[in-house]
């Protein structure tokens, strides 16, 4: 009789053990697919997030589309959800606000690939995939300028410790070396860097009819900007168009500087000196023949790629009668003496002598 008891007893066992697994399952199956609210937001810390993100343009993408669930990544997402339980139950809690690391948001910037990867090609293709090696092992610039921990306001936002901790020596004498060596080719300026995915916006409506004028008219309502300044400081975004826009001079005299929200951004890390003058330090305000022009006039989204950027706006052959894509600038080749930001007409061109 105990043999049969005990194989009763067995099966009886992993009956139940087979019952808690199928109750996990469906109910973490149930979660993921849940809406937000019964979910995720149901945590006080992320309802602020989960509010923006409802009236924004990814309303219609999940959460753990961006995010992943606690088995999305195997027992490294498992960890770090059930650390963040952890913290919220715990008697000594950090922080009430849950934010992304720098891991977190390079793992999702692999969720934002999955649907842009034009924009992600078209990045990778252009100056700012610059990774950590790339900016603070630049011998050149290190020798002028020693590393400090504003360089983190435009390259490494996300970064989560202090100059110091990130490269040695702190000095205009190299040799300069990464403490942490796997952050050699890690991005500085990640999609989340320029990119706020919670922010208030409306979904891309493409048009019903390319036939219809109507649908594509130029004048349709626009949306807000797609971009956002990261702030290192506050940890957090602040709207392309919420910006000031700058004064800039040039000598004693104010330029125009083009109503573009997403140039405010530029700015922020292309700045001039503490006078505003244009064409200082890393700024590149256009003056002289192109006042007013926005970066994205020339520069494509993403890439930055400034090439055939002439022709939007040129005829092959200028009214004076050269080639605008043979002039001597710096359109042409980067060591000539004519900026394609700074130049005027006489840089070219005889002044016409008064009669």
């Amino acid at each position: 009789m105990r043999k049969p008891d005990r194989k009763r007893r067995l099966l009886t066992l992993f009956g139940i053990l087979v019952l808690i697994l199928l109750i996990l399952t469906g109910g973490y199956a149930g979660w993921n697919a849940t809406s937000p609210e019964r979910s995720c937001a149901s945590c006080h810390e992320i309802v602020p997030s989960t509010e923006i993100w409802m009236q924004s343009a990814h309303r219609e993408v999940t959460c753990s589309d961006c995010h992943g669930t606690a088995l999305g990544n195997g027992f490294h997402s498992l960890k770090e959800k059930s650390a963040m339980v952890f913290s919220h139950f715990g008697k000594k809690k950090e922080s009430e606000d849950i934010g992304l690391k720098e891991e977190n948001v390079l793992e999702v910037m692999e969720a934002c690939i999955k649907c842009h990867r034009d924009e992600y090609a078209s990045w990778q293709a252009g100056g700012h995939s610059a990774t950590y090696a790339d900016i603070f092992l630049n011998e050149k610039h290190n020798a002028m300028e020693r590393p400090y921990p504003d360089c983190f306001r435009c390259h490494g936002m996300y970064y989560d410790g202090s100059i110091s901790d990130l490269v040695e020596p702190i000095s205009t004498d190299g040799p300069w070396k990464l403490k942490q060596p796997e952050k050699a080719n890690q991005p500085v300026i990640p999609c989340l860097a320029c990119h706020p995915i919670h922010m208030e916006n409306s979904p891309m409506v493409h048009p019903e009819s390319m036939d219809d004028p109507y649908a594509i008219f130029y004048e349709r309502e626009e949306r807000n900007p797609l971009t956002g300044l990261y702030l290192r400081s506050d940890r957090m975004h602040l709207r392309a168009d919420k910006l000031l826009k700058p004064d800039m001079y040039l000598g004693e005299d104010v330029i125009l500087v083009s109503d573009d929200p997403l140039q405010r951004i530029c700015l922020q890390c292309h700045s001039p000196n503490w006078a505003h003058q244009a064409g200082t330090e890393d700024d590149r305000t256009p003056v002289g023949v192109h006042e007013g022009l926005s970066c994205r006039a020339c520069h494509r989204g993403h890439s930055n790629d400034p090439r055939k950027a002439c022709q939007t706006c040129h005829p092959a052959v200028s009214s004076c009668g050269l080639d605008v894509m043979t002039m001597n600038t710096t359109y042409l080749h980067s060591d000539s003496p004519n900026n394609i930001h700074s130049m005027h007409c006489i840089d070219c061109h005889n002044p016409i002598p008064a009669i």
